[in-house]
């Protein structure tokens, strides 16, 4: 029977991804990385978890494989499968095994929206066993000192129906992410679109006050993400009123009058 997993270099990370950090992140994920101990990361959508688990794979030398999860992923997803090639059947590796295999460090994109039974398969990997059990291949992988689990979800989503048990929970240590310091923030927008510092400058101050309307049913703020995508557009060319409108005001809300109140807000900027 023959065993197909991804070859270690489909997984590597070349180039450094642009990160900044905003505090002791790195040090206490690096120590994690030495301890075997998996992490949580927490924070609202487009705040950097996705790019700092890269750059952190970047800097300690390691593969990342990132499975974003939803409510349809099952066990088989993550572990593998059989499939038929002509007259045999071969065992296709799923990202989870071939990350155990490669010593990689295996990310779980947004874990909470996986369905609950998956959830099991990852335990026996986030204590002192660090094993992952392949039942359909009667065998038994012993993770690598450098595997290391990281999964993430955005605690303003959560729900009794849509959250990590204790069970799970007790298996990491957490690490919480927000939106950057204003001034970080600036440097961020400004380094990643191309823009000058007013520009970034004025975007950032302006993401400030939309983040404010969450307190008048805006259901998140405007992210860090959105805000590049928003010095993007007008790094091309786009008018600032039209770049803020296509990133964010019509992104994050289809309330008219919510989208008038950020446009208001757009128009005291720009």
């Amino acid at each position: 029977m023959r065993v197909l997993t991804p070859p270690v270099d489909d997984f590597l990370i070349e180039e450094e991804p642009y990160y900044l950090p905003v505090g002791s992140e790195a040090q206490v994920f690096t120590n994690a990385w030495k301890a075997n101990i998996p992490v949580i990361l927490k924070g609202p959508t487009g705040c950097g978890k996705t790019r700092f688990v890269a750059w952190m794979a970047h800097q300690l030398g390691r593969p990342l494989v990132t499975v974003a999860c939803h409510e349809d992923l099952t066990a088989s997803d993550l572990v593998g499968r059989y499939l038929i090639q002509g007259d045999e059947a071969v065992w296709v590796d799923g990202p989870m095994t071939a990350a155990v295999r490669h010593g990689a460090i295996l990310y779980l994109d947004e874990v909470v929206e996986a369905r609950k039974d998956t959830m099991v398969v990852i335990h026996p990997l986030t204590d002192h066993r660090r094993v992952l059990t392949l039942d359909k291949l009667a065998q038994v992988l012993r993770a690598p000192a450098d595997f290391m689990l990281v999964v993430s979800y955005n605690p303003g989503y959560q729900s009794v129906l849509k959250e990590l048990k204790q069970s799970t929970r007790q298996r990491f240590v957490s690490l919480d992410f927000g939106y950057p310091p204003a001034e970080l923030e600036r440097r961020i927008v400004a380094d990643e679109a191309g823009v000058d510092e007013e520009i970034a400058r004025k975007l950032v101050k302006l993401g400030q006050k939309v983040r404010n309307l969450t307190d008048r049913g805006l259901e998140e703020g405007v992210s860090t993400r959105l805000l590049v995508h928003a010095a993007r557009l007008i790094s091309l060319g786009s008018p600032p009123r039209d770049a803020c409108d296509a990133a964010f005001t019509r992104t994050l809300t289809d309330d008219p009058d919510m989208q008038a109140s950020m446009r208001e807000l757009v128009a005291d900027f720009f």
